[in-house]
Parts: C-alpha cells; sequence; structure tokens
C-alpha cells in the first residue's frame, strides 16, 4: 500500500519559513502555499546477480590439506572462466588453513578423523547478468565449490529506478495539492520547493549455503533461480503556491 503523509498548509496569517540552500521560502498574505509530504515506489526486476561461492576441503595435516585447496581452488576459478565469466568479475574475499577443532569431529570415526585434522576454507564473490546466476553457480559447484548459494540481487543502474520513485511521489504531491487548492477555492501555482529522502530498502532473502559436493554420478542441471524485484521507494517533501 502506498503511504501518503498531509503536512499542514498555511494560508494568509499564519508566517512560515523554511530554509533550503541558497532559498528562503516564506508562507504570508502575500505568499500563499500547500506543502505536502509525498511517498511512492517503483519495482523493477534485477538485473545483476552477486554469487558467494566458496568450498571447504580437509587434510590430514597442513600441507596436503593446502594442496588439496590449492587444487580445488584453481580448479573453480579455471571452471568460471572457461565458461565466460570474466576474470575481473571473480573476486576473492577470504581464504584459510587451520587445524580442525576435536568438537568439529567428535563424532567421526578414528580414521576419518586422521583424515581431517586440518581445513582449508576460501571463498569469492562472482558478478554477473541476473539470468546467467544458476549457470554460473551449476559451473561452480560442480567444480568443487561446496558452499555456496547466496546471491545479493542488484540493478546495474540504480540512479534511474530512485529517480522514477521520486518523480512519482512528487506527482502524487501535486495531485493531493490540487485538490487541496481546490477545497480552499484556490487555483494551485508553482512548484516553490522539492526535497526528496530516499527511503531504506526492505531486506531481501537470500539462498542458504550448499553444505556439500553436489553427487555427479548423473547429470545434474542448475537450480531453478529466478532475480529478485527490487523496491524502491522515494519521500518528497513539496511546497506549492496557490492562487
Amino acid at each position: 500500500m502506498k503511504v501518503l503523509r498531509l503536512a499542514p498548509f498555511a494560508l494568509c496569517a499564519t508566517f512560515l519559513a523554511m530554509t533550503a540552500p541558497a532559498q528562503t521560502i516564506q508562507v504570508s498574505k502575500e505568499n500563499r502555499t500547500i506543502a505536502i509530504t509525498a511517498t511512492d515506489k517503483v519495482i523493477v526486476l534485477a538485473d545483476v546477480a552477486t554469487i558467494h561461492i566458496g568450498f571447504l576441503a580437509y587434510g590430514p595435516d597442513s600441507d596436503s590439506a593446502y594442496a588439496t585447496g590449492s587444487h580445488t581452488s584453481n580448479a573453480i576459478v579455471k571452471a568460471l572462466t572457461t565458461a565466460g565469466v570474466p576474470s575481473d568479475s571473480i573476486e576473492s574475499e577470504n581464504q584459510n588453513v587451520s587445524p580442525v577443532q576435536e568438537y568439529q569431529i567428535d563424532k567421526l570415526t578414528p580414521a576419518e578423523k586422521a583424515q581431517r585434522k586440518f581445513q582449508v576454507t576460501q571463498s569469492w564473490t562472482v558478478r554477473t547478468n541476473a539470468d546467467d546466476a544458476a549457470k554460473v553457480l551449476d559451473v561452480a559447484v560442480k567444480a568443487g565449490a561446496n558452499q555456496s548459494g547466496q546471491i545479493d540481487w542488484s540493478l546495474k543502474d540504480e540512479n534511474s529506478s530512485q529517480s522514477e520513485a521520486a518523480s512519482k511521489a512528487l506527482q502524487r504531491a501535486r495531485v493531493v495539492a490540487t485538490e487541496m487548492a481546490k477545497g480552499l477555492n484556490a487555483t494551485l501555482g508553482a512548484l516553490l520547493y522539492a526535497s526528496n529522502e530516499t527511503q531504506a530498502e526492505p531486506p531481501r532473502p537470500l539462498m542458504r549455503a550448499m553444505g556439500g559436493a553436489v553427487p555427479m554420478a548423473q547429470k545434474v542441471e542448475p537450480l531453478a533461480i529466478n532475480p529478485r524485484r527490487i523496491e524502491k521507494t522515494a519521500t518528497v517533501y513539496a511546497v506549492f503556491a496557490i492562487e
């Protein structure tokens, strides 16, 4: 539901001064105005996906774990670039080689514990077109990225949708001000002042990370992933003259 708030308006005997950069607006007998606060929004489909991918690998000692991690790391990046992802769209997030804590493997057999003394983790973000998100995630997971899945959705042109929301809010303010002027047996005049306040976007749910590698005994299709809709909201405070 669209939110609309009407600010008090002043006529004749009331005096009001509003300060803006290089501009002072006065409401008086000589300068009658109506002030409106209006909110509107636009909803657009995301066209950019930032995919979080990573892996977890183990080894009986630090060197073995690192060697396994190095092989997996390079295999993932190679698979992505081979699939057409530009190298500058792949950015490292973190990487770590560390001993495995006992509580993490206390339910494993002695043989399994011996093979999991050290662990290697690494993660990246991959920026791609929203329509290619499923393909990129699929390529990474099948190359060994067993800790992947979170996707952040965004727009290539954030300003365009924000400007559209502000324009819609200003139009709404003008419509309401026109009706108010009619109620006062007056005519709405020129726009004297306007300010735009960007509203925070609602949180977007993200995919859960995959806990393990996908079995490759049979052909596995990419996950069904659809771009999210992004809401841009703007609140406009507008002051109109009335005649």
